[in-house]
């Protein structure tokens, strides 16, 4: 099996993030590393796709500088989603080519993990004939949008574990005016923490990847592309 490092790197700031993807996207596209999970939760922020425009923003600069919403357009697909604490939000840099699919088949795989994971906490959802994402009846619980460049992907999904979903109020999320979005805290009352869903999630992720996943530091990744680099 092809292995894969993971790495939980709590909460980090999504621009750090955004900054991390590109440096890693790089070394996996390079040959440098093989393909690398990012789990993160990130304070709150909302990123508009190729998509999105400004417009799906509703709340004002002023509400946005209130509530310490950061806003961030970015080169994933999709249009306005959002971030922040309670939400597990995970970044495959993995290359599509080696893992052998194309971009459809790859959101694919992520729905089935994100189905699967939900699945075992007790939440029965659904994708298949859906808007991309997971669904639990007409609610959206988690969102996907990704980037494929040089045959390797950036960004990934947002699993909406125990958010403050008060913040969905204020966008046109994945630009649907009438979308509703809901929680595992909502349908699970006793789950309020990102932490029980990680090794879960990461089971999923390496059965449907079909990979061997091996849990690493920032430090030690760095460290091991160097070593494998031409120039080392």
């Amino acid at each position: 099996m092809t292995r894969c490092f993971a790495l939980d790197l709590n909460t980090v700031g999504y621009g750090s993030a955004w900054d991390l993807q590109k440096r890693l996207h790089s070394l996996v596209a390079e040959g440098a590393l093989p393909s690398v999970l990012l789990l993160v939760e990130h304070p709150h922020v909302y990123t508009l796709g190729r998509r999105g425009s400004a417009s799906d923003i509703l709340a004002t600069p002023e509400v946005l500088d209130q509530k310490g919403v950061e806003v961030h357009y970015v080169d994933r697909g999709g249009e306005v989603t959002y971030h922040g604490p309670g939400q597990l939000v995970g970044y495959p840099i993995i290359d599509l080519r080696a893992w052998g699919g194309g971009p459809l088949k790859y959101v694919r795989a992520l729905e089935d993990v994100l189905v699967a994971t939900l699945a075992d906490f007790g939440i029965q959802s659904e994708s298949v004939e859906r808007p991309t994402g997971a669904w639990v009846g007409d609610a959206k619980i988690a969102a996907i949008g990704v980037k494929v460049s040089r045959g390797v992907t950036t960004h990934g999904f947002a699993l909406n574990v125990d958010p403050d979903l008060s913040y969905f109020d204020q966008i046109v999320p994945c630009g649907m005016p009438d979308g509703k979005v809901t929680s595992m805290l909502a349908l699970r009352p006793d789950l309020s923490d990102v932490r029980p869903v990680i090794p879960v999630l990461v089971r999923h992720f390496a059965r449907v990847f079909g990979y061997t996943v091996e849990w690493a530091t920032l430090d030690s990744l760095l460290q091991r592309s160097q070593l494998a680099s031409p120039a080392a």
